[in-house]
């Protein structure tokens, strides 16, 4: 049997995260119920030393961030479309037909309202957005989904 302190050190409880916050430069866009692709890997370069058979050395090499995909339910919310449209028609002519990258944050929030942890993402554009499927014969909640591209991300606990 494991005592608190062991448990504290194992990262104790599972924290059930029931809401994801995604905000943009400060603004929050909304709260989504998930968000897939929040993670990084390293790719690793093979070198083989003449004379060493027992082993290849394996050297870190480039990071990779996936994109990453929200879904929640369809809102009334405008922030998602206002964050979009500067980087699409009027709003990337305003720019000079210029790319400006953002800097966003993914926080998860708790059933009591918590935060539980953010990650900081850089260099943050939207690269597609899906609205709901319309069907008389569904009874399907009306979803929609974002996806973005980002540069990386750190992560912290709350109020660090």
């Amino acid at each position: 049997m494991s005592s608190p302190d062991s448990t504290r050190y194992l990262g104790g409880d599972l924290a059930l995260g029931s809401r994801f916050l995604f905000e943009v430069d400060g603004v929050e866009i909304g709260l989504f119920a998930s968000v897939v692709g929040l993670e990084v890997s390293s790719k690793f370069v093979e070198v083989v030393e003449g004379g060493q058979n027992g082993f290849v050395h394996r050297l870190p090499g480039r990071l990779e961030w996936p994109t990453i995909t929200f879904t929640r339910g369809l809102t009334d919310a405008d922030a998602l479309f206002d964050w979009m449209n500067k980087t699409a028609g009027e709003g990337f002519a305003a720019a000079g037909n210029k790319l400006v990258r953002s800097t966003g944050a993914i926080t998860a929030i708790a059933g009591n309202g918590s935060r539980l942890r953010a990650w900081s993402l850089e260099g943050v554009y939207p690269i597609r957005w899906t609205g709901p499927r319309f069907s008389t014969t569904s009874e399907d909640p009306l979803t929609e989904e974002l996806e973005i591209a980002h540069h990386g991300f750190r992560s912290s606990a709350p109020g660090r």
